[in-house]
C-alpha cells in the first residue's frame, strides 16, 4: 500500500494482476460473430483481426492448431469463432486464441440446418421415439472405418467392459462423398440383422473437423439410421461436434469409445451386483432356515407338553394345588390352630352371643375332640351391656 492508501504496483504486478482478473472473471470458451480483416501467416501462425463494424480485436490461430481449422478464412469473410482470451501480461497485449473458425453460412452448416429441420417436421427428432438400449447386449455391429484409432478404442473398451459380448465388424468409408456407400451396407445389414442375432448397432467416427464430418448431415444416412431394425449409438467426431445423425441415432455420445461405455455394461459393477444378490439370497436363506428351526422347536416343546406322562403330571400337580388349598380352607385347619365351634342344643352354629342366653346348653368342637359347656353369663363387645359371660364345661369327648 502506498502513503495514500491506495494499492500500489509495479508494471509486472500491475500486469499480472490483470491477467488473474480476466482469467477469474472471463469464459474459458467463447463463441464469436466477426469479420476477418487482413488475415496473415506469420512463422506458422495465422494472425488476423475480428471486427463487426464497430470494434476489432487482434486473434491468432496457432500453427499447432491451423492444419485442424475446417476452413481457411479470407479477408473480408464473415466467420463463426470458437475461442478463449489470450493475456500477454508482458506486454499487457490481449488477443482471441482461435480454436476452431467456420464461415457463417457455410455449405455445412446450411446442409444439417436444412436436413435436421426437414426430419424434425416429420418427428424423427423426437425424444419419445428413441428405443432403450439393451441391458446385455450379446451381439452388436459396429460400422466404422477399418483400421483407425476409433475402432482400437472401441475393441479395447468392449474387452475391458463385457468381453462376452460379440462384436460385428463392418468397415465404411466415413469421409467425403460415401453417404450412397454407407446407406447401401446399412440396408444390407438391416435385411440379415435377426438371422445375425443383432441387438444394437454402433455407427462411428474419430476425431476431425466439422467439414470432415459432412457425410453423418446426409439426410438419406439419417433416414436408413431412423429405420435401422435394432437400436442405433452413434459416436461421431468430438464433444462438441453434432451431426443430424447424431440427432436420429436412439443414443448420442460425444466419442466412439464413449458409444461403447454407454451400450456395454461394466462386468466389475455387475459382479458387485451379483454378489450382492447372492449375500441378500443367502441372507434370506439363513433368516429362513432359523425361522424353521424356531417353528420346529415350538412344535418340539408343544409335543412335549401334549406328551400323556407330562399332562398326567400337570393333572396330578394341579389336583395337589387344590387339595392344599381346601385343607386350608376346611374347618379342621382353623381348628388346630386353636379356633373352636360353638353350637346349640340343636346343633346350630352359634355365629353371635345374641343367639344365647344365659343357662344355655352349648358344644364346643375342638381339634381333638368335643366339650359341652353352660353359658354362666355374657359379656357383649358393647360397652352398654354389662354382662359377663364364662363357661362351665361339663365333658368332653
Amino acid at each position: 500500500m502506498s502513503s495514500t492508501g491506495l494499492p500500489r504496483y509495479s508494471v509486472a504486478e500491475l500486469n499480472r494482476a490483470i491477467g488473474n482478473l480476466l482469467e477469474r472473471g472471463f469464459a474459458p470458451r467463447f463463441v464469436l460473430d466477426a469479420t476477418v480483416i487482413k488475415p496473415q501467416l506469420k512463422k506458422g501462425h495465422l494472425w488476423m483481426s475480428l471486427g463487426d463494424g464497430e470494434a476489432s480485436i487482434p486473434a491468432v490461430v496457432w500453427a499447432s492448431q491451423l492444419p485442424r481449422l475446417s476452413h481457411q478464412p479470407a479477408d473480408g469473410e464473415g466467420v463463426v469463432v470458437v475461442g478463449k482470451l489470450n493475456f500477454w501480461a508482458g506486454r499487457a497485449s490481449l488477443s482471441v486464441q482461435v480454436l476452431d473458425l467456420r464461415p457463417s453460412l457455410s455449405t455445412v452448416l446450411r446442409q444439417f440446418e436444412r436436413v435436421s429441420s426437414l426430419l424434425e417436421s416429420e418427428g424423427l427428432l423426437a425424444a419419445e421415439r428413441k428405443r432403450a438400449l439393451p441391458k446385455l447386449p450379446q451381439r452388436i455391429a459396429v460400422l466404422t472405418s477399418v483400421p483407425s484409432s476409433a475402432l482400437a478404442d472401441m475393441l479395447r473398451t468392449a474387452a475391458e467392459r463385457w468381453p462376452a459380448a460379440r462384436l460385428l465388424l463392418v468397415p465404411i468409408p466415413v469421409q467425403g462423398a460415401v453417404e450412397a456407400e454407407i446407406c447401401q451396407t446399412l440396408r444390407v445389414l438391416a435385411d440379415q440383422a435377426t438371422s445375425l442375432g443383432l441387438d444394437a448397432a454402433v455407427l462411428a467416427r474419430g476425431g476431425g473437423s466439422r467439414e470432415d464430418l459432412a457425410v453423418f448431415d446426409g439426410e438419406h444416412l439419417a433416414r436408413a439410421v431412423a429405420n435401422f431394425p435394432v437400436p442405433v449409438v452413434s459416436g461421431v467426431g468430438h464433444d462438441d461436434d453434432t451431426t443430424v445423425v447424431d440427432l436420429v441415432a436412439d443414443r448420442r455420445c460425444a466419442t466412439p469409445t464413449a458409444a461403447m461405455v454407454a451400450l456395454l455394461p461394466d462386468r466389475l459393477a455387475v459382479l458387485q451386483s451379483l454378489q450382492l444378490l447372492r449375500q441378500q439370497a443367502a441372507e434370506q436363506l439363513r433368516w429362513r432356515l432359523e425361522r424353521q428351526h424356531q417353528t420346529l422347536a415350538q412344535w418340539r416343546t408343544r409335543l412335549g407338553e401334549l406328551h400323556p406322562r407330562v399332562l398326567v403330571e400337570t393333572r396330578r400337580r394341579t389336583l395337589m394345588q387344590q387339595r392344599q388349598m381346601l385343607e386350608l380352607l376346611s374347618p379342621q385347619h382353623w381348628l388346630q390352630r386353636g379356633f373352636v365351634l360353638m353350637r346349640d342344643q340343636r346343633g346350630a352354629l352359634i355365629r353371635r352371643i345374641t343367639q344365647i342366653t344365659a343357662g344355655d346348653q352349648v358344644s364346643l368342637q375342638l381339634a381333638d375332640g368335643m366339650l359341652q359347656a353352660e353359658i354362666t353369663s355374657r359379656q357383649p363387645h358393647s360397652p352398654a351391656q354389662a354382662d359377663t359371660m364364662g363357661i362351665r364345661h361339663e365333658g368332653s369327648s
